[in-house]
């Protein structure tokens, strides 16, 4: 099944009922039942799943965070004026959190009068709850600033590394932190202690990381394949090597996607093509091996069986793996 949308493909999720939606630079969001829903009075930034339900959660440059599904959107909340370039959702805690310059906002849908803004020195580039939901990390420039969801009045903990970190994700298990840098490296802690976790040799800017295998691995783009750090026990990585998934020497990883409880990665390239892995073999599976534009959003089925994908130019599909 292929789309040709016309808007940058900003992301690409698979929601609690199994479908594949995409929310798209012209401010939609469009479902593979052929729903196209207008969610925003501009571009789609940011998208995540929402705490509960089916669809997709939205942020736009028309400062709202919006909820889609196919029967229509709602907004989630508003900040007028400012750009929502990030946004993550617990199914844990039920609670939201998105960027907006340099402030963090923290909303309960369940709940219109909760409301928690926490300031940074600079923008907020990414945020992620850990797996309870009652704390978030945030990446920002000079390392990450740690927040507990629900508490007003609170100074945040501040793991400092010299650089610009644009993204960040959490191990399963919360005892990891990893952070994706503009340079072309990641860094991470083991969070009890602040050790910190040197992972680099990248060729290209890491833009995605996910972990799988129960979060044994963690994958990340950013190579000429997709590179996997071991993550089992309780040093993690730490002093241990990465192997690379399906090198390819014509093109870099642009976007990884997993199936967390199994052994299954996705791979979308920067020159179009996407293929699909299980870690526990060697047999790449091709899914898209006609070329074209960088692959800019990506998304595989909890149970390993469907990969989503869109490009830079717009287009998108959906395809069975196997």
């Amino acid at each position: 099944m292929s789309f040709a949308f016309d808007a940058y493909v900003t992301a690409a999720l698979f929601d609690r009922a199994g479908r594949a939606g995409f929310a798209l630079g012209d401010g939609t969001v469009r479902f593979e039942g052929g729903e196209t829903i207008e969610s925003h009075d501009g571009a789609c930034l940011s998208a995540c799943l929402p705490p509960k339900g089916e669809g997709l959660l939205t942020g736009g440059d028309d400062g709202r965070i919006m909820l889609s599904t196919p029967g229509g959107a709602t907004e989630i909340a508003r900040v007028p004026g400012r750009w929502i370039d990030c946004v993550a959702a617990s199914s844990e805690s039920g609670l939201v959190a998105f960027g907006a310059g340099r402030d963090l906002h923290v909303r309960d849908p369940t709940d219109p009068g909760f409301s928690r803004l926490f300031a940074h020195e600079k923008s907020v580039a990414d945020v992620a709850f850990d797996p309870k939901g009652r704390r978030l990390a945030v990446a920002t420039y000079g390392g990450v600033w740690f927040w507990y969801a629900r508490i007003a009045d609170q100074k945040p903990a501040i793991y400092k590394w010299a650089g610009s970190h644009v993204g960040v994700c959490w191990s399963p298990d919360g005892k990891f932190l990893v952070s994706a840098m503009q340079e072309n490296q990641l860094h991470g802690w083991r969070v009890a202690d602040e050790k910190n976790l040197r992972m680099g040799g990248y060729p290209g800017k890491v833009r995605s990381l996910a972990f799988l295998s129960k979060g044994a691995l963690m994958a990340t783009s950013g190579a000429n394949g997709a590179v996997c750090w071991p993550f089992a026990g309780a040093t993690g990585p730490m002093g241990k090597q990465a192997v690379e998934v399906g090198y390819d020497d014509a093109a870099l990883t642009a976007r990884i996607a997993t199936a967390p409880d199994r052994t299954w990665l996705t791979a979308g390239l920067d020159d179009g093509r996407v293929w699909a892995a299980d870690v526990t073999g060697e047999r790449i599976i091709p899914l898209k091996a006609e070329k074209g534009a960088a692959i800019s959003a990506l998304a595989m089925s909890p149970d390993g069986l469907r990969v989503a994908w869109g490009d830079e130019d717009g287009n998108a599909g959906v395809v069975e793996v196997g």
